[in-house]
């Protein structure tokens, strides 16, 4: 017999259905909790946790990190633009210097010193005889979470 869909509680009469967590769902009734895509449509993957149904970019952006802005420490709404910097996220306003506190923007070039954003110009006075850890990088565009 038919089955009815987890998301909307209606049969599913379909050709295709979705099953994810023992339920069954309609293809365009299993979304992200967070940013509402249908998961059907951006992948072959979704993320249970914490009583949510995830996409994959969501679920790292909540567990993978820890979903707080390595800058201000304040959580990253789903939705909003961020900069990456190695495992590091962070608000695109937060990803500054935090020397000079100038705001980096694609094409800037920055180093990580100890987990710290540097831009290259306050990177290179810091680091005259320091025994810091350097990663080198530049700034990309700002990505959607």
């Amino acid at each position: 017999g038919a089955r009815c869909c987890a998301g909307c509680g209606t049969k599913i009469l379909d050709r295709y259905l979705l099953h994810a967590l023992d339920r069954y769902w309609h293809n365009g009734c299993l979304k992200c909790s967070c940013c509402q895509a249908t998961l059907a449509d951006i992948g072959m993957s979704c993320f249970a946790k914490a009583g949510m149904i995830l996409c994959r970019n969501d679920y790292i952006r909540l567990f993978g990190t820890s979903g707080a802005c390595s800058g201000c420490g304040q959580m990253i709404p789903a939705n909003d633009y961020v900069m990456r910097a190695a495992q590091n996220v962070y608000h695109v306003k937060c990803f500054a210097c935090v020397k000079c506190h100038s705001q980096l923007v694609p094409g800037d070039r920055y180093n990580l010193v100890n987990g710290s954003v540097l831009c290259e110009q306050d990177c290179l006075k810091m680091l005259k005889g320091s025994p810091a850890t350097v990663r080198k990088g530049k700034v990309r565009a700002a990505i959607k979470v």
